[in-house]
This record gives C-alpha cells, structure tokens and sequence, in this order.
C-alpha cells in the first residue's frame, strides 16, 4: 500500500473507531506518513567497552527495525517483552510527551482502551474490538485498589470484585475453605530485602551494615509473615534461576558478633535510626507493618533504636529510587524477565541509580561484564564472585523470596497467576457479568510505563499496550506480538526485527517501523524532544545500557 493511500486509510479508520467504539478515547490519529528513519541520524553513537546498551536503531522499511548493539545481549527478547517498552504511535507521542497526557491516557495496541482513569478510585477499560489478536473476553474491566488485604478479601466475598492480588497469609485458609472462591499460588520470584544507603552514616562504614545483616534472625520472620510457598533468601536471586546461588549461604543470626562490630565500628551502646516503608501489600512484603515491627525488635537487641516510617506509597518509592532514605529501608527486587542478570543489573552496575549510595565498584564490574557475556562457564564464575561480595559488602540484608496469591470468584473462567504480576484481565470472563474487578493494593503512579517502575503502574500498562513480544498468559515465556519475529546475527550484535501488519492503534493509526524507532529513541536519547515522562528520569531504561545524550538526563535525586 502507497504511502499517501496509507495515511488516507488510517485517517478514515480514526473517524470510524471514534463514531463506532464509544467511550473515552485517545484524541483521533495524527497521521506521519512513513519515512525511513535512524537514531542517531547521523550514525551509530559511540560505544563505551563493557557498557554495552544501543548503538543505533533504524527502520528499514515500514515493517522492519534493526537494533545494533554494542555488545551481545543474551536478553534482548526477554527486554523488548516489558510493558515499560510498549510501543508508541509516533503522532500521538509527538502530540502529548511534552503536555503529559500521554502519562493520564495511553494510547495502545492492546486488547484493552482506557475509557476512564478515575484518580484514586479505579481505571476503566473497555475491550478494543480494533485489536489484531484474540479480543477480551468481557466488554469492561475494571482495576481498582485498596491497601488493606482484609478490605480485599471482603470485596471479594460481597462479589464486588472478581479477582484479589495479594492474599493476606491470614486469609488463605479462609478462601481455600470458601467454595464459591477460588485460591491460587504465584510463583515466589522476587527478594524483600532491608537496605541501607553507604551515602548516609554510620552505613557508610561497613561494619555497621554487616553488624545489622548479623542481628535478623530472617527464618523467623518468614515463619511468621510469610505464606506457604515462600523462602528465606540464602542469596540476593532465589535459587530457581540459573547460577543465581553459587557461592557460600547468606549469615546466620549471631548477636554478639553483631555487638562487636558495631563496637569496633565506634557505637558500642547502639543508634537511632529509621525503618522507612510503604504500608503496601506486595508479594514480597504481605504485612509491612508486621515486619517492620519485628525487624525493629531483633534490632533493638544489639543496641539499634529504629523509628517506624510509613511513607506514602509514590513518596517511598521516589525517595528510594533517588537515594533519599539515610536509614533503613523495605524493599525488594521483582525481575522484569527470569534472569539472573536481571536482578544483578537492578542494583549494581551501569546506571544502577542511588538507591543504596555510592557504587559498590567491584560488584559492579562484574555485573557490567555479565550483562555483556553469553559464555555460561563465565556466566557462573561472575555470579559466584558476585554473591560473594554481596556478603562481604553487605549492601543490603537479603530476607525473604515471597510467595503470594492471588484469589478469584470460583466461576471465573481463564483465572490464573503471573509471575511477573501481569495478570492477563483479558483471558478471563465471570460467568454471569460483562464487566470484570480485579483489586490490586495500590493506585499505578502513572499509564506511560517508559517512565514508571511500580508494578501497580506496569500491570495496568501491559493491558493497555503492547511490545515487539510480550509474555504468555500467566508465564514468564515471551512470545512474538507487535513483531512477527526477531533474530539475531551470528555475532549477537544486530537484532532485526518484523512487524506484524495492519496493527491499529487505539486512535485508529497505523503501526509501522517509525513508531519503534521513535518509542525507543524518545526513551534512549535524554536530548530527544520527546524525552518527557512523568518524572522523566525513565529509569526502566537502566536495562538496556547507557543514555544517549547522558549531560541532559534527569537524574532520580532532581
């Protein structure tokens, strides 16, 4: 099809999906015709050795993108999967980065269009009947959000809600023994962890930090707060990924080794100091408060006086990602896709961000190199000297691998589970309602997931938009979506990719190769236009490898 036959087409479809599909839409299409593009324009950036990240990005005809790299990614599939990577319609993104309405009302592909975001009551979707693949299987869903799992649990059993995250370990047996409910278990793949940033003393001095790892007794407080299906963390990534546990077991509780260190470390009698959380019910943390309650008790016991700080939920997680906290810290790594590397790269090496202070240089060399290394003998040496510096360090005190569940009315067809918590609402359908209520424990921070790293923001995201692949219904296997495929070159360092045709946009536009390049260059480039978000740090990013233009970036802390 001709481009100027291309951009009439889209044109008259944008007026028909607007008069046919009711609701709140996007604004109606503003058509680009397609032109071949690359980011940079002038040629491929300069690539800084063990940094790895993208050199260049092009379209090399409507329907297919090339991503050169500068260095072998074993986990680029996995990355173009994430919802934080949808992508955008180039006219929309060039319309509404910079007024921000891009961050209150998305424009997808997916099965799902925002009809309404009612700010701190719920978000509205009404099923796409544009979508190129299996449609939603109710006409509305509806994600709302309540902090309280008993409050939850009561909208279930009322039939106020269809489905609940996050099952109080309280709960459960209450909702095993209900028939009309239904309970099931989410795999446990993620660390809570305490954390502490070295920019703030006394967790400067590493004795301190090793002397707090000494004082938790960590089997007892997931005895007490965590469901079945849960684990005390005897390294930073639980133990079902590859190499993620080689090396010697975390520190067993040890009380006056810990006194003694913090002794040496010139506080003999103990400090004040701060716990510091959100009171929000996630699969790592099912009872906050609890295990704040009882951290601040096994402390107590060598001499740290903690304070309880409940933040509210956007502050914690801002102030956390911008290493604002100078006490302790609730916290926890959710992988982005099942890799080891992916829970490395979360805390340690390029563009980690301040989160635990000033940078643990040599673990993150080694997660620099992992991060650009396909060889599987290397790959287990470098997570096993990684591991051991983790405990030498002590960056942060690994506690618990939560298990969680998620509960539905018993006549929900296509109920499941993520492992990533991106619960597909579109595969489900309650027997007698056109409208399913799935309850999560907090209101996402924001719709344009580029710019947003909460999982509450990153589920609503992923049923509104769409990758190059995405992850099949209740796994952590990706899977092809708005690309047909993309394969590799022998070397690992070209990725082409081939879009699926006549995929629509919620606006009725027309996806093509310009569209993943401008989605991909507004996010990489901290000099591009469009490089506009909520917060506009874009830190999901940190995945991929440097910023380009990193003199304009934002930093989290600004």
């Amino acid at each position: 099809m001709g481009v100027q036959m291309r951009v009439a087409v889209a044109a008259f479809a944008a007026a028909l999906f607007a008069s046919a599909c009711g609701g709140s839409t996007a604004p109606a299409a503003e058509n680009i015709s397609f032109e071949a593009k690359s980011w940079p324009a002038a040629g491929p950036a300069t690539c800084v050795e063990g940094e790895g990240g993208l050199a260049q990005i092009r379209s090399v005809d409507e329907f297919t993108v090339e991503f050169q790299l500068c260095a072998p990614d074993p986990g680029f599939i996995q990355k173009v999967s994430l919802a934080n990577f949808n992508i955008q319609d180039s006219g929309y993104l060039n319309a509404h980065a910079a007024d921000g309405l891009i961050v209150k009302e998305p424009n997808g592909t997916g099965p799902w269009r925002l009809k309404a975001w009612e700010l701190g009551e719920q978000i509205v979707l009404e099923r796409f009947d544009g979508y190129w693949g299996t449609k939603a299987s109710v006409p509305t869903a509806v994600l709302q959000w309540q902090q309280d799992a008993a409050a939850r649990l009561v909208a279930l059993q009322a039939g106020t809600a269809d489905g609940i995250d996050n099952v109080s370990p309280d709960d459960a047996s209450v909702i095993a023994g209900d028939p009309s409910l239904s309970l099931q278990s989410r795999v446990a793949l993620n660390t809570m962890y305490v954390g502490m940033s070295n920019a703030y003393p006394p967790f400067d001095d590493v004795r301190v930090r090793t002397a707090v790892a000494l004082a938790l007794n960590r089997q007892r407080i997931v005895d007490a707060f965590y469901p079945a299906g849960s684990a005390v963390a005897t390294h930073y990534v639980p133990c079902s990924l590859e190499f993620a546990c080689e090396g010697d077991a975390w520190y067993e509780q040890d009380i006056e080794a810990a006194k003694t260190l913090l002794a040496e470390a010139g506080f003999p009698n103990g400090f004040s100091t701060t716990i510091s959380l959100r009171d929000v019910v996630r699969s790592y943390l099912p009872n906050p408060q609890a295990v704040a309650t009882d951290l601040q008790a096994q402390l107590a016991a060598i001499g740290i006086d903690a304070t309880i700080d409940v933040q509210e939920p956007t502050t914690f997680f801002d102030n956390v990602l911008g290493g604002k906290i100078p006490g302790l810290f609730l916290f926890a790594w959710v992988p982005d896709y099942p890799d080891t590397l992916n829970f490395v790269l979360g805390q340690f090496g390029r563009d980690a961000g301040p989160t635990l202070g000033a940078t643990y240089e040599a673990i993150d060399a080694l997660a620099t190199e992992a991060s650009v290394t396909s060889d599987p003998a290397r790959r287990k040496a470098i997570y096993a000297e990684v591991n051991a510096l983790i405990k030498e360090l002590v960056p942060f005190v690994p506690v618990a691998h939560g298990g969680s569940a998620v509960a539905y009315r018993a006549d929900v067809t296509g109920a499941h589970t993520s492992p990533l918590l991106l619960e597909n609402l579109a595969a489900m359908k309650p027997a007698d309602r056109t409208t399913l209520v799935f309850v999560q424990g907090a209101e996402p921070a924001g719709l344009y997931c580029a710019d947003e790293a909460d999982f509450e923001s990153i589920r609503a995201c992923a049923q509104i938009g769409e990758g190059l692949y995405g992850f099949q219904t209740g796994t952590a296997v990706a899977e092809p979506r708005l690309a047909t495929a993309c394969t590799a070159s022998s070397d690992l360092l070209t990725w082409t990719c081939t879009l699926r045709e006549g995929v629509r946009f919620h606006n009725g536009a027309l996806l093509d190769a310009s569209d993943v390049v401008d989605t991909y260059a507004s996010i990489w480039d901290c000099a591009h236009p469009l490089h506009v978000g909520r917060t506009s740090t874009f830190a999901p990013w940190s995945i991929w490898g440097p910023f380009l233009s990193p003199d304009r970036c934002i930093a989290p802390s600004e």
